[in-house]
């Protein structure tokens, strides 16, 4: 029997590439690699080390139309799908990738990473895919970032390095709090918000921490900053706005390293422009709109500390994340489903 087809959108990147592309092929699937996400000046190298053993393929995958031509291309089609940025796999794409007419119509999506927002997944569902993530391999690395925004928030980082490249020693500094006289309140307590919650605690800090049915008011009103850890589904897009942001206590921070479309952006924005406004400041790894979307009324706000989506990106966790992915797509090709996190449709 053929080897199934894998088509990566995203590559590991450096030199965990050589790790994920030995992982698909010792499992004996015949992966077909994008360069798109591989930088320019090694993807020449990427061709002669892998000539022979791996196909490759050049596109946008957060062009709809360049998305689906690839993956149907020649009519032949592929059995799984890999990501690790998460282009959008909306119905009309689905649609296309499992019509029977194709030699290897979709059947497995597999995320190197938590979150699976990214897939239409009642879409999914209804044409037979069965999509796959790797939840809590950047845990650790996630709960890092997020303390790292607390530090840089409360010490005003950002602040101090613009003055200080401007040759400007300020003739006197407000005190900062210290983590210990701060309690912070995590909404959300998966992987990555237990995480949080002990390094926090052995800073000193109060931790106060809800799961997504908590009292999340009380949250609000009785801590100094709010982390938030959830995954994006109906239930919590917009979870936080102006309502939610008018509860907190004054000098209050936001942190955001789950997903951009739980926090209101207009509103948070709002409220950052606001000097009476409670809220201080906020940290912000993940947006409504990324990657060639990237926009966000956040832009320009010097009490707003933006960063690209990054905070789950350390060697370790997006390691793991490619192993266990390729590990995870070798089950489910091969009817091997035990043990192997899925995502239903009714939820990400």
């Amino acid at each position: 029997m053929a080897r199934a087809r894998v088509l990566l959108l995203d590559a590991a990147p450096g030199d965990l590439l050589d790790r994920e592309l030995g992982r698909l092929l010792a499992h004996g699937l015949a992966p077909t690699l994008n360069l798109r996400r591989v930088p320019a000046e090694e993807r020449a190298a990427v061709r002669t080390s892998w000539d022979g053993r791996v196909a490759f393929t050049e596109f946008d995958a957060f062009d709809q139309a360049a998305l689906t031509a690839a993956t149907v291309a020649g009519g032949v089609g592929f059995d799984a799908l890999k990501s690790r940025s998460g282009p959008p796999l909306r119905a009309a794409f689905l649609a296309a990738a499992t019509d029977p007419a194709l030699d290897r119509p979709l059947r497995v999506i597999g995320r190197a990473g938590a979150g699976t927002d990214h897939v239409e997944l009642p879409a999914a569902g209804a044409h037979g895919v069965t999509v796959t993530h790797t939840p809590g391999s950047n845990a650790a690395g996630v709960a890092e970032f997020a303390l790292a925004q607390l530090l840089a928030l409360t010490r005003r980082l950002a602040e101090h390095n613009t003055t200080s490249h401007q040759g400007s020693w300020p003739g006197s500094v407000p005190p900062a709090r210290e983590l210990s006289e701060l309690t912070l309140g995590i909404v959300g307590l998966g992987r990555t918000g237990r995480a949080l919650a002990s390094r926090a605690e052995a800073l000193g800090m109060t931790v106060r921490g809800i799961g997504r049915d908590g009292d999340l008011r009380r949250l609000l009103t009785t801590c100094q900053v709010i982390s938030l850890h959830l995954p994006l589904t109906a239930g919590t897009r917009g979870l936080i706005g102006r309502a939610e942001l008018s509860l907190l206590q004054p000098g209050a921070l936001l942190l955001n390293t789950a997903r951009g479309g739980i926090v209101d952006e207009q509103a948070l924005a709002d409220a950052l422009r606001d000097p009476t406004h409670p809220l201080a400041a906020a940290a912000v790894d993940t947006f409504e709109h990324e990657h060639a979307a990237f926009a966000s009324p956040l832009f320009g706000l010097p009490n707003a500390l933006l960063t690209p989506h990054v905070a789950g990106m350390t060697r370790t966790a997006m390691a793991e994340a490619a192993l266990r992915c390729a590990d995870h797509l070798a089950a489910l090709l091969a009817g091997h489903a035990n043990g192997v996190p899925t995502v239903a449709s009714a939820a990400c």
